[in-house]
């Protein structure tokens, strides 16, 4: 029986994903559970797993975009496992027969050069990371594509030059002196944007686009809560198994803040204000397909441990390409942190249907005016964002104000005030 594998539904408004990459090859005997390939959406990356054991035959190749329910292969489950070899067994007899086809394809066969070019998201990535020239790789997958193997054991470019020049004996020089790297072809390169990148572009002129955005600006005195991490971080760490940072804090002060100034976690509805009895707080994380913002629910309950733990959890799973459409969804206001970057200001964008966003900044030693007295004082700026169609310019500064106070002396957090 052939049994499909077909696009699962992955969340409410996503109607397509692309295929990122393919765990497994055609002809390889698959296991029930195991993991067939991992689909990328415009919200996050989800994994496919065989509910069938049985041989695979792919019908989608990997970068084609398909429709949620779309048949992208099948498994015979009729096929019986491979005797001693399995899956690799299966695998190494697949290379053989590709390799034969290759060897034997004529001119005519082979891929046009613009196809030949194309690269699979999963070369992609590793072209990127070890800075290659698609252009300098011998592929040698079907009509001379690069497969996965091919950059893998490809070298990088410089080195590569390093290599070759290092060859050559110095000639004299006879033309004129040119500048570094000239007479090298001028090249451009084409890189299809993944949907998850396209989606957070169009969110983003969205929220330009819709929202009447202003952002307010202060300074944070960071000196307590560096002497508090430092007397408590490993007791702290010792007792609940994570780090003690800035992250917690922040978001705690942000959702107590949030409580005084409703109008800050509310949103628009056509001419209706939502207003929200939680605390939801979305936290911004870069990850090499692009931001993905993971929420921390009822923040406003949770203790200081709890939202680091929490915190942590996200940033793993984000680590690993496992945030998933249910963690991501059903925020009231984010908090980025472009500071772990070397950030010192920016105006961070409104995360639609959000009213709000915290930017938090690199922290940096300046001297600062302290009972008529310069000293020497950890700051960091911040920035809040706002929505000026229901919160006023008032609110957004006392709001952001009260995240400072809460910041600037932490035991504000445990007595309430």
């Amino acid at each position: 029986m052939k049994a499909e594998v077909k696009v699962p539904a992955v969340g409410e408004s996503i109607t397509e994903a692309t295929i990122a990459e393919w765990n497994k090859s055609s002809g390889d005997y698959v296991e029930r559970d195991e993991v067939l390939l991992s689909l990328e959406t415009d919200k996050a990356s989800v994994e496919v797993v065989a509910e069938n054991a049985g041989v695979l035959t792919i019908k989608v190749e990997e970068g084609e975009t398909v429709e949620i329910g779309a048949v992208v292969g099948e498994i015979d489950t009729d096929a019986k496992a491979p005797a001693g070899g399995g899956d690799s067994s299966s695998k190494e007899e697949n290379k053989q027969q590709e390799e034969q086809a290759t060897n034997k394809s004529s001119d005519d066969e082979k891929a046009h050069p613009d196809l030949q070019k194309h690269l699979s998201p999963a070369v992609s990535r590793v072209v990127d990371e070890k800075g290659l020239d698609p252009s300098q790789i011998q592929g040698s997958g079907r009509g001379g594509r690069i497969t996965k193997e091919d950059a893998m054991n490809a070298k990088p470019q410089q080195q590569q030059q390093q290599s070759s020049s290092s060859s050559e004996k110095p000639k004299q020089q006879t033309e004129l002196p040119q500048a570094s790297g000239a007479g090298l072809e001028e090249t451009v390169t084409r890189k299809k944007m993944s949907t998850l990148r396209k989606t957070i572009a169009n969110r983003l002129v969205q929220s330009q686009q819709t929202a009447a955005i202003l952002t307010t600006f202060n300074e944070i005195d960071m000196t307590n809560l560096f002497e508090m991490r430092k007397k408590y971080k490993d007791d702290f760490k010792e007792k609940y198994g994570t780090s003690l940072g800035f992250m917690g804090v922040f978001t705690k002060a942000v959702a107590e803040a949030l409580k005084e100034y409703p109008e800050v976690n509310a949103q628009i509805d056509g001419d209706e204000i939502i207003y929200h009895n939680y605390c939801h707080v979305g936290i911004a994380v870069g990850t090499p397909k692009g931001l993905v913002v993971p929420v921390v629910r009822h923040a406003d309950k949770l203790t200081l441990a709890q939202v680091e733990q929490s915190i942590r959890h996200y940033a793993l799973k984000a680590r690993d390409g496992k945030i998933s459409i249910d963690d991501m969804s059903g925020g009231t206001f984010t908090i980025s942190n472009g500071g772990v970057f070397g950030s010192l200001m920016s105006t961070p964008i409104i995360n639609p249907p959000q009213t709000g966003i915290l930017g938090m900044h690199k922290v940096e030693d300046r001297p600062m005016a302290i009972n008529g007295q310069v000293v020497i004082r950890p700051m960091m700026y911040v920035a809040l964002s706002y929505d000026h169609r229901i919160i006023d310019g008032e609110q957004s500064v006392k709001f952001l104000v009260r995240v400072k106070e809460y910041v600037e002396d932490p035991n504000r957090l445990l007595l309430g005030v």
